[in-house]
């Protein structure tokens, strides 16, 4: 049976986009101000950040003002599981079905190319891309992901730095919730016109230029449709 929309764990609306894009962009902020930069009305912004929370995208946080009258709530990204419980949960599910599926089917296990924790971490990525539309189709020795079609393809002209700038960053996130050797290399985006391409690598980081993940910002293509990456600016939570 198809999904409905609201299935993908509610990133095809472009205003949740927008807000977890805000929120990536300086974590610690307030509602109010998460709402300006969306565009969007308070309440209106208060519902979207309660499905971002509940969907383990964000996490909301008191803060201390030492003032009388409730706290100031603050929004930051979730880079690891154990600050929300549905993140934690989802990742604990996706690891556990790794395992049962490769039980069941040894065809899938891949323990020629990675070891157990190296595929963990492409168990829980896989999840995530698959939970979010984006249909993952993992390459073990080339240590590729390719993602296609791409779920969000009509909003990219538009909207393309807001849409992959945060998928690019939940996947790095994704990745770094579950320890092993994997990591993320580079996000390319449509190196077809309608497939996206996540690169890994195993061990330690050799080249100083790694110790950044380029999220595409402006994603176009060529006459001959490969992609045209604009790095994106280093910031802290990049």
């Amino acid at each position: 049976m198809p999904r409905r929309v609201e299935d993908f764990r509610g990133l095809t609306q472009l205003s949740r986009l927008r807000l977890l894009h805000a929120v990536h962009a300086e974590p610690g902020r307030r509602l109010p101000e998460l709402a300006r930069e969306a565009g969007l009305h308070v309440n209106t912004a208060r519902e979207h950040l309660h499905v971002l929370e509940d969907e383990g995208f964000v996490v909301s946080r008191a803060v201390a003002t030492g003032t009388r009258g409730r706290p100031p709530v603050v929004y930051d990204p979730v880079r690891s599981s154990d600050e929300n419980p549905n993140a934690e949960r989802r990742l604990k599910q996706s690891l556990h079905r790794g395992d049962m599926l490769r039980r069941i089917r040894p065809t899938l296990d891949l323990s020629a190319d990675l070891n157990d924790a190296a595929q963990h971490q492409v168990d829980a990525l896989y999840a995530h891309l698959d939970e979010v539309g984006l249909e993952p189709h993992f390459d073990p020795q080339s240590l590729q992901i390719e993602v296609r079609p791409c779920r969000y393809h009509e909003l990219i002209n538009e909207h393309g730095e807001v849409v992959c700038s945060v998928h690019g960053r939940l996947v790095r996130q994704q990745l770094e919730q579950v320890p092993g050797p994997l990591r993320i290399v580079e996000v390319l985006p449509f190196v077809t016109p309608h497939a996206c391409r996540v690169t890994l690598a195993s061990g330690g980081r050799t080249d100083e230029a790694e110790e950044h993940t380029w999220i595409p910002t402006r994603p176009r293509h060529s006459r001959t449709g490969a992609a045209i990456i604009a790095e994106d600016e280093a910031s802290p939570s990049a």
